[in-house]
């Protein structure tokens, strides 16, 4: 599922360096039971902590049937989709599945929370650039001003499930949210099959569902944060969640050199291009069910700059109350900002306590 709109789902300049979330757990009682797939254009992961190793591989395996089963509906690569059909029908309404719907209104919401700097709406666009493609490059000005034409989250009408959109040479492109909504559906798959700790990772996307429960009742799980570009072999830090979500967006997820300029994939709806911002990475947390919410946020953030991104979070935190939404910023000069309940523990700061204890 690609996605080269107003991110992220997915966050790209000079030396790059980035999140990636990846999820640091210890053993329970129960030896934990993993499989991995590649789907949704990634890696995914699941894992459960908490059942025996027959019952649990059979849950993981209808999670990933699941899985593959909201790709058929929200990938615009996929034949018959309910997103294909759309960006096929020529303007007129097509009927879809309720999942669906409920994508693409948040799609809006984004598109309205950001000002217009997420839009849905730019399939077209991110065609162009085919940042996952094997052979990528800059698209001819021409066609992308073609292209950036067609971008306008207003022509998109929701009428339950009945779906229109009003421009016929328009395209959705959900890449940049969906994952997160296929994070929270599969959390709920997982709970309704009496699965209690487990860790979902959509390539990026982290649910942890329930606490890690491993020494002490209630212990959080902690979430690395890998060190970009470091081949996942080095953390720049690390956060404690329970039963939560934590998306990362980055402009190193996908790019590409051309005449010795980087181009990365979170483009502009405005000018289709890559976006200009001040930050590298976006990561936020929030309760779990709000993935989809935070899959969007950090893209939004991730184009905004650090102090929209900031602002808006801060603002959203007041709306949002009972979310619990957090967020921390790296910007170019690797610096690290945080909301105030982030809580990112830096590798360079836990190496320095561990030295201290020796030294005592």
């Amino acid at each position: 599922m690609q996605y080269s709109a107003t991110t992220g789902k997915i966050l790209m300049l000079i030396v790059l360096t980035l999140f990636i979330i990846i999820p640091q757990t210890g053993c329970g009682s129960q030896e934990p039971v993993s499989k991995t797939e590649f789907c949704l254009n990634t890696t995914c992961t699941i894992t459960i902590y908490d059942m025996g190793s027959s019952d649990a591989e059979e849950i993981i395996t209808d999670a990933f049937k699941e899985i593959r089963g909201y790709e058929n509906l929200l990938s615009k690569t996929v034949e018959g989709s309910d997103i294909w059909n759309i960006n096929h029908a020529g303007g007129q309404p097509v009927t879809v599945d309720p999942a669906t719907t409920e994508v693409l209104q948040l799609g809006l919401e984004m598109a309205r929370i950001s000002g217009g700097k997420f839009d849905i709406t730019i399939g077209r666009a991110s065609d162009l650039w085919d940042f996952a493609g094997e052979d990528p490059h800059v698209p001819e000005q021409q066609a992308l001003e073609e292209a950036i034409a067609t971008v306008d989250y207003g022509n998109l009408i929701i009428d339950e499930n009945s779906i229109t959109l009003t421009d016929p040479d328009a395209a959705i492109d959900l890449g940049g949210i969906a994952k997160g909504y296929i994070a929270d559906r599969t959390g709920e798959f997982l709970k309704e099959q009496g699965v209690e700790r487990a860790i979902i990772d959509l390539g990026g996307n982290i649910l942890a569902l329930g606490d890690k429960s491993h020494k002490e009742e209630g212990q959080a799980w902690t979430i690395g944060i890998e060190r970009p570009y470091s081949d996942r072999t080095e953390l720049i830090g690390s956060i404690e969640v329970k039963d939560a979500t934590v998306v990362t967006s980055g402009i190193y997820e996908r790019k590409f050199e051309e005449n010795g300029i980087l181009y990365h994939h979170v483009l502009d709806p405005q000018t289709g291009y890559p976006a200009e911002t001040d930050l590298e990475s976006v990561t936020i947390t929030a309760k779990r069910g709000n993935s989809a919410f935070c899959d969007g946020l950090s893209t939004v953030c991730l184009m905004l700059g650090r102090e929209e991104a900031l602002a808006l979070v801060q603002r959203l935190q007041q709306e949002y109350p009972d979310m619990g939404l957090e967020a921390a910023f790296i910007d170019k000069n690797d610096d690290m900002v945080q909301t105030d309940g982030m809580k990112v523990r830096l590798t360079e700061d836990t190496e320095n306590a561990e030295d201290t204890e020796k030294e005592e």
